[in-house]
């Protein structure tokens, strides 16, 4: 492989957060470049789909670069491809935000909103959900088996670590065993950190996390040997 291809590859599609990611990766000593062809994408040796706004808006993106196909098909290759907030919840089949949006049909599900405040008897409970949450294991499973967290992104972090959310919508896999993390808001628990195959995503933001972000994103680097 070329040696001037970065270690990951940032994918910039219109309405990225592309400033805090990119500086987050540059603080764990990793090389990155700000992508936006198809090229680059079929050239890229890791792929980080970014992103804050509105679904419809992200795929739309996506569509006018030409790089819903290049990222299938990398997905498809063993690429390794980590979707941050709005990058996570477009890896999955569609969404109900502001109607009905195919997603890159990565991963089976669907992306589906908090409940709206007058339904949830919480005080301080609003949409979106902006704030500090933890991290736990799925109800699925034991709270005691942390060999779920094996060889993932989540591998060095303990159930119960805080990160940092900004989001009205979540995903909903079809698939349980794809989720590898929940988070809980206004009683409601909603997939955090998904995992399939060579695809990860976190509906959260490592890279606003503080150091337990930053680690997460080094071990999904090193994961795959980058």
């Amino acid at each position: 492989m070329n040696s001037k291809i970065p270690d990951v590859s940032i994918i910039n599609y219109g309405i990225n957060n592309l400033k805090s990611v990119s500086m987050a990766f540059r603080k764990i000593g990793k090389s990155f470049k700000i992508i936006e062809t198809p090229e680059e994408v079929i050239e890229a040796k890791c792929l980080i789909l970014p992103g804050i706004g509105a679904f419809g808006d992200g795929m739309e993106g996506l569509r006018v670069r030409g790089l819903i196909e290049p990222i299938r098909e990398k997905v498809e290759e063993g690429t390794p491809l980590l979707g941050i907030c709005l990058g996570m919840q477009m890896l999955f089949s569609e969404s109900e935000e502001f109607g009905r949006h195919e997603g890159l049909n990565l991963i089976l599900g669907r992306v589906i909103p908090f409940k709206p405040p007058q339904e949830v008897n919480i005080e301080g409970y609003k949409v979106p959900h902006m704030g500090w949450n933890e991290l736990q294991l799925p109800e699925i499973v034991s709270t005691k088996d942390l060999t779920r967290w094996k060889g993932t992104l989540l591998e060095s972090t303990e159930p119960g670590t805080d990160v940092f959310f900004v989001h009205s919508f979540y995903p909903v896999p079809e698939e349980e065993d794809t989720i590898l993390a929940t988070s809980v808001y206004g009683g409601q628990e909603f997939c955090a950190v998904v995992k399939k195959d060579n695809i990860s995503g976190t509906q959260y933001h490592p890279e606003k996390s503080a150091k337990e972000g930053l680690k997460m994103l080094n071990k999904f680097c090193t994961l795959y040997g980058i």
